[in-house]
C-alpha cells in the first residue's frame, strides 16, 4: 500500500472521504482541506480519473523531523527518484507550510531541487531539467513547526480542471466546489435542476456529468502517465470501463439562465463543444422576473457577492426581490445559495433550515438551505 494525501476544498473533506472510500482507499483519515489515505497505484490512477470532490492526488515519499535545510536535505536525498521517473521527466518543486521556523521557503525548495538533482548524478551522473510552467513532475515540500513531508503529485493539473472549460467569464466556480454543492444539496438525477445565475455553466455541467455518470477525467491528462512502469493498457482499460459506464439515454431536467447574455453565449458554446448541450435548456434574464422551470425541484446558485460599498448596497436591494421571487414561484423548491457574502439570509428575510460552511479559495463562504414549502412562505 503507498501512502498518500488528497487536496479538497475546505468544508468537503467528509465528501471526499466518503468518495475515495468507494475508489479503494483505505485507513482515511480526514484533517483541514484534505485526507491522509492508503491505496494501490491501480486505485491511484481510478481516483484520479474518478473523483469528482479531490483538487490533487499525491504519493508521500518520505517523512521526518527536521531542525534545519540540511535535515531536509537528507530526507529529499534518501528517497529513490529514479524508481519514479526519469532524468528525461522535467521537474517543479514546491514548498508549504504552517508555522515554519525556517526563515526562507524559497531555500527550501532550492534545498530539495539539489538534492533530487545530486541524487540522479550520483546514479546516473546527469541531472534533470527544471520547468516551472510545463512539468512532468511535480515534488511538493510540506514543513510544520517540527515536521517535514515530501510528496510526489500524480495529477499534474489540478483535478477540477476537468478539460471542458474552453471559455469562461470572469471567476468561474471551481469544478470540485460546484460538484460538492451538488453532493451538499442531495440532489439526484431524477429531479429537475436549476442554476439561475449560471455564469458559464459551471454547475449545471457538473450536474449534468453526475447525471450520466461521466468520470471527470476521462478528458485529460495525468501526472502518473509519465511514472516509470506506468502501465498503458491498464490504464486504457480503466478510461474504456469508465466510458462504458455513462448513462447516455438517462432524461434529465437540466436549466440555466443568467442575466448576463454574453455569460450564456458562453456557456451555449462550452456544453455544445462537450456535447452536452441537448440535456440543458438555457435562457435569458432576471432571476427576480424568473418563474420555477418545473413543479419542484433543487435550485443551486452562486449569486454575486460585492466587496466594494456600492456592490454590497446593490446586494442589499437585491436579496428582498429575490425573496419574493422564490415565495411567489418557487413554492416546493429546495433553494440554495453559495456566497461569501453572510447578511444574506438576513436581508432575505427568510430563515435558512442549514448552512454549510465552505470556502472559495481563501474566502469564507455559506451554502444556505431554504425549502420553499407550498403556501407557507406566501
Amino acid at each position: 500500500m503507498i501512502s498518500c494525501f488528497a487536496t479538497t476544498v475546505r468544508g468537503l473533506e467528509q465528501l471526499l472521504a466518503d468518495e475515495l472510500s468507494s475508489l479503494g482507499a483505505s485507513q482515511i483519515n480526514v484533517v483541514n482541506a484534505g485526507l491522509e489515505f492508503s491505496a494501490e497505484l491501480d486505485d491511484i490512477m481510478q481516483i484520479n480519473l474518478h473523483s469528482r470532490l479531490a483538487s490533487r492526488i499525491m504519493i508521500r515519499l518520505a517523512y521526518s523531523g527536521y531542525r534545519d535545510e540540511k535535515d531536509i536535505y537528507r530526507l529529499a536525498k534518501k528517497i529513490e527518484w529514479d524508481k519514479w521517473f526519469h532524468i528525461g521527466n522535467t521537474i517543479k518543486v514546491s514548498t508549504n507550510a504552517m508555522r515554519c521556523p525556517l526563515k526562507s521557503l524559497d531555500f527550501v525548495t532550492l534545498t530539495v531541487k539539489d538534492a533530487i538533482c545530486d541524487y540522479f548524478v550520483e546514479q546516473v551522473d546527469a541531472r534533470p531539467d527544471v520547468n516551472k510552467v510545463d512539468t512532468d513532475m511535480r515534488i511538493y515540500t510540506f514543513l510544520t513547526e517540527d515536521s517535514a513531508t515530501i510528496y510526489l503529485d500524480t495529477s499534474g493539473d489540478t483535478l477540477f480542471k476537468r478539460g471542458y472549460r474552453r471559455l469562461k467569464p470572469e471567476a468561474p466556480i471551481r469544478e470540485n466546489l460546484a460538484f460538492g454543492l451538488i453532493k451538499l444539496s442531495g440532489w439526484t438525477p431524477d429531479r429537475p435542476f436549476y442554476d439561475p445565475m449560471c455564469g458559464s455553466g459551471t454547475i449545471a455541467v457538473e450536474a449534468i456529468s453526475y447525471g450520466l455518470n461521466i468520470a471527470p477525467g476521462l478528458n485529460r491528462n495525468f501526472a502518473f502517465e509519465k511514472f516509470l512502469g506506468f502501465d498503458d493498457d491498464k490504464f486504457n482499460k480503466m478510461k474504456e470501463d469508465a466510458k462504458k459506464a455513462i448513462r447516455k439515454d438517462i432524461k434529465l431536467q437540466i436549466f440555466a439562465s443568467d442575466i448576463n447574455r454574453t455569460a450564456i453565449e458562453i456557456a451555449k458554446q462550452n456544453f455544445q463543444q462537450i456535447n452536452l448541450d441537448k440535456y440543458v435548456e438555457f435562457s435569458y434574464g432576471d432571476f427576480v422576473k424568473k418563474r420555477a422551470p418545473a413543479k419542484n425541484g433543487v435550485l443551486i446558485t452562486n449569486p454575486p457577492y460585492g466587496v466594494r460599498l456600492a456592490e454590497l448596497d446593490s446586494l442589499a436591494e437585491l436579496y428582498p426581490q429575490i425573496a419574493s421571487n422564490l415565495k411567489q414561484n418557487f413554492a416546493g423548491w429546495d433553494c440554495y445559495f453559495f456566497t461569501g457574502d453572510l447578511r444574506m439570509p438576513k436581508l432575505l428575510r427568510l430563515k435558512p433550515s442549514k448552512k454549510t460552511p465552505l470556502y472559495n479559495g481563501a474566502l469564507e463562504c455559506r451554502l444556505y438551505e431554504f425549502k420553499m414549502v407550498s403556501g407557507s412562505n406566501r
